[in-house]
């Protein structure tokens, strides 16, 4: 991947009723180059409409791929990965750390009626996840907009070390930075 291609990273930090979303844009040459940022509510269904927003304020058709930390922020706030890509025209992955058994058991003990109907919907509309081995460690990806061998080389031409792609780990960063300065004006 050449260096000079941009992704942006969308990561979370909340406390409370909502929920801090930064984007950082990110070269795979390792240099950030822009932030962006947003919110969702903590429990909500907005999660997606929040980052079709962020991507779209930020306006950079030099940004290539959209990475995601997870699929479901902000306690549940399940998100689309298809409208993302409909709506951004970017290639989405999600990209989650930890294996597990999926989220449909948690989902079905948190919520019910339509708050978990449309969560479930939501949430098998995506793309399976698929393990991706970086260094030493593991990541699982879903991605809409490139297929499985285009996610895996994403990944791993923005991940420098350790099993973080660049983008997500600046975008995090930047999220419990804003959350915590938010925290700070509120007082």
């Amino acid at each position: 991947m050449k260096s000079g291609v941009r992704a942006l990273g969308v990561a979370e930090s909340y406390t409370g009723d909502s929920s801090t979303l930064a984007g950082a844009v990110v070269r795979a040459s390792r240099v950030t180059d822009g932030f962006v940022f947003g919110s969702c509510a903590v429990g909500g269904s907005d999660a997606t409409d929040a980052i079709v927003e962020m991507v779209d304020r930020l306006d950079r058709p030099d940004v290539r791929l959209l990475l995601v930390a997870g699929i479901a922020p902000a306690w549940f706030n399940v998100i689309d990965l298809h409208r993302i890509h409909d709506e951004t025209g970017l290639p989405v992955l999600s990209i989650t750390f930890e294996e597990s058994e999926g989220l449909e058991p948690t989902l079905r003990e948190e919520f019910s009626g339509e708050a978990l109907a449309w969560r479930l919907d939501t949430y098998r509309a995506q793309p399976e996840r698929e393990r991706v081995s970086v260094d030493d460690e593991t990541v699982f990806v879903r991605s809409v907009g490139c297929d499985a061998g285009e996610a895996r080389e994403v990944v791993r031409a923005f991940t420098p070390e350790g099993g973080r792609p660049e983008p997500l780990r600046v975008a995090r960063l930047a999220a419990r930075a804003a959350d915590g300065a938010f925290d700070s004006a509120k007082r």
